[in-house]
């Protein structure tokens, strides 16, 4: 094995992305080396290379960026248990300190010393990375790499759609990014009636359409709550799936919501935002669900049994570049003119 690999870093404080050629990092105790098969952009990646607002305050150059992807275990660190050379793998991107209350109660996903790959340290925009091994998800069974490779958005909408009771409930899905396209297909599987999903994106509303939607909204020249109040036959929806971090969007979704409705809330706004709290939840008597991440590891065994009972995220999939072109996707994602992009380390594509 050679003693170097390529990878993308953020080498300095200043917008853009350097190829570099790095050591290949050594797996320490409890810890084992992954080779990097694919990969796949985040918006997190997005901010990294537009180096805004919030990377400016939490990322420290250099660091070689990007936390989702798929591989095969090459070496083992010392005490890695369940785990083998060879192992195909996913990986849960958020590594927990395990003592904390939060850790030591079953919520490490809320963990409050949590580090991320690609994020606080190496991450998996580069031929080898290295995980402790209780953040490694072998798989036991045929998946497509590609599927593998995002299932950390994956879990983010598993987590999102099942935290509410979606039986027989009409649904309003605001923001139709990746993750909320993939909320998409995992609502209609747990057994969701009509699904209505919003956003000021004809891209990703025509995805939103081949996914499944039943009604798309485009909020540039459509009034939500009417379109809503439309397909619902004026009761609203029982649940709202919140995507956008948009205060518009928010606040329109809440006047969507049927009183005792339940709101599942990952989009983040990039700023703090005002809602009319007594008239969106109070008088409603509104259930309210903050999403961060996904439980560790529940949200990754409900999201294998989808996947094992027919759920398709290979749809969600709309670009698949070479390593050397990942540039070309990360203008893309801002430009929101794409699904999940899938990048090949070997710059092979599919």
């Amino acid at each position: 094995m050679s003693k170097t690999m390529k990878a993308v870093a953020k080498t300095e404080a200043a917008k853009g992305f350097e190829f570099v050629d790095a050591p290949i990092p050594k797996p320490r105790a409890g810890e084992v080396l992954v080779k990097v098969r694919v990969a796949a952009i985040c918006g997190t990646d997005v901010h990294i290379y537009s180096w805004d607002q919030w990377a400016q305050g939490r990322i420290k150059p250099p660091l070689i960026f990007g936390h989702e992807f798929c591989g095969d275990v090459v070496e083992l660190g010392e005490g890695v248990k369940g785990v083998k050379e060879g192992d195909f793998v996913s990986v849960e991107t958020h590594f927990t300190c395990g003592v904390c209350r939060y850790c030591r109660t079953g919520r490490g996903h809320i963990c409050e010393s949590v580090e991320i790959v690609g994020v606080d340290r190496d991450g998996c925009f580069a031929e080898y990375v290295t995980v402790p091994y209780e953040n490694l998800w072998v798989w036991d069974y045929d998946v497509n790499p590609e599927v593998a490779a995002i299932q950390d958005p994956y879990g983010n909408a598993v987590h999102t759609a099942l935290a509410c009771d979606l039986v027989g409930a009409d649904v309003l899905i605001t923001g139709v990014g990746p993750i909320g396209l993939a909320t998409i297909p995992i609502a209609r599987q747990a057994g969701a009636k009509k699904i209505i999903c919003s956003d000021v994106s004809p891209y990703r509303l025509d995805l939103a359409r081949q996914f499944g939607a039943d009604y798309v909204v485009d909020v540039r020249t459509e009034d939500l709550c009417s379109a809503v109040n439309q397909a619902t036959g004026g009761k609203g929806v029982e649940v709202l799936l919140e995507m956008s971090g948009s205060e518009v969007a928010i606040n329109d979704a809440f006047k969507c919501l049927a009183h005792g409705g339940t709101a599942s809330m990952l989009g983040i706004p990039s700023e703090p935002i005002r809602i009319d709290l007594a008239t969106a939840i109070v008088f409603k008597g509104a259930t309210v669900i903050g999403i961060n991440g996904r439980k560790m590891f529940e949200t990754w065994y409900q999201g294998q049994a989808l996947l094992q009972s027919g759920l398709d995220l290979t749809p969600l999939i709309t670009h698949r570049l070479p390593f050397e072109r990942i540039g070309e996707g990360f203008e893309l994602m801002k430009a929101g003119q794409c699904g999940k992009i899938i990048i090949y380390l070997d710059g092979s594509v599919l």
